[in-house]
């Protein structure tokens, strides 16, 4: 974007396009005429060539009961539409979850957006956009976007270009300046992705989508991993560790009678022993399936309890948005 606005005002002064930037970025105007220190013809010039909505309408905004959740539903300029998610903590944190991809072409069996199918990948824009929409709607209260994760429709590494991109255009100090390190990507396990990520000489965190301890459990899940099984996507992850030196999370969906034994917390404690690997805990969120069940609170503490016994690091992560279907595996695009 920096570079686009550059690009439009490659005529004037230099300071003009820093003003521009200051104005999207740090102002964060919803609006080219918003920025008056900018004279007429260049704002006209602007808005003609850089629409400040970057190609993202905001179609339905849902609020959460308790205030700290909100989804929201974008029309994109071709008719096809995505969710993204804004969670607030209590210690001042807003995170923004987004979407890389119209639909998923994964299909994860508990996952809504992987029932879409696949449509398109997003342009960098277009994942920025919806960072920034956010950006907005936080200034009015004197907040702002401090975490970013990858985690909201389609597989990041499968539009890895425009995905490394849209992070670093965030992550620029001329831009919304966000730091690396508060950035993070799940992936399902793309060792392609993980390969490239490891040269990028980027902070940013990195999140697997494991969801089971073997592979004929994780294949009936995720059928991804007949192309990248558990022992290809560990031995890259390993490969990436001994490059990055950075920790890598493991994402656990808790699903009721499925994979939240404890013959499955033993395995998946020896699977994962390893230095620099971590575990997070997801209990499953309503997806329509009635297949599944989020796991009981009984079995997630003993789960939670056995991989801490084996000296893993596991956290449970708390469940934003369930009710407004906002949750992890609950965004469809049709709102």
């Amino acid at each position: 974007m920096v570079r686009e606005i550059s690009k439009i005002l490659e005529n004037e002064p230099s300071f003009r396009i820093r003003q521009a930037e200051k104005a999207v970025f740090s102002n964060l105007i919803g609006n080219w005429n918003e920025a008056t220190e900018l004279p007429k013809d260049i704002r006209e010039r602007l808005a003609d060539s850089f629409p400040l909505d970057l190609g993202l309408k905001a179609e339905k905004i849902l609020d959460s009961k308790d205030g700290l959740t909100k989804k929201v539903l974008f029309k994109l300029a071709d008719g096809f539409k995505i969710e993204s998610v804004l969670m607030m903590h209590g210690d001042d944190r807003a995170t923004a979850c987004v979407s890389s991809q119209v639909g998923c072409a994964i299909g994860c069996l508990f996952c809504s957006t992987g029932k879409q199918g696949f449509r398109r990948n997003l342009s960098n824009m277009e994942i920025v956009g919806q960072v920034l929409f956010f950006s907005r709607m936080l200034k009015k209260s004197g907040k702002k976007i401090t975490n970013i994760v990858f985690m909201g429709m389609g597989e990041p590494f499968l539009n890895y270009e425009n995905v490394i991109s849209a992070i670093k255009i965030l992550n620029d100090k001329n831009a919304l300046n966000i730091g690396a390190r508060k950035i993070s990507i799940s992936t399902s396990g793309i060792t392609e992705g993980i390969e490239k990520f490891s040269e990028e000489k980027l902070q940013v965190n990195l999140a697997i989508s494991l969801h089971a301890p073997n592979n004929a459990l994780r294949s009936k899940l995720m059928p991804i991993n007949n192309r990248y099984p558990i022992e290809k996507l560990l031995a890259t992850v390993n490969e990436y560790i001994k490059k990055t030196n950075r920790k890598v999370m493991f994402e656990y969906l808790m699903l009721d009678g499925i994979n939240d034994s404890a013959d499955h917390a033993k395995e998946l404690s020896l699977l994962l022993k390893k230095p620099l690997f971590m575990v997070n805990l997801i209990l499953f969120n309503p997806t329509g399936n009635s297949e599944f069940k989020p796991s009981k609170s009984q079995n997630i503490k003993k789960f939670m309890e056995a991989l801490e016994k084996a000296g893993i690091p596991v956290t449970q992560r708390y469940r934003f948005g369930k009710e407004i279907k906002a949750g992890c595996g609950q965004l469809s695009g049709d709102l």
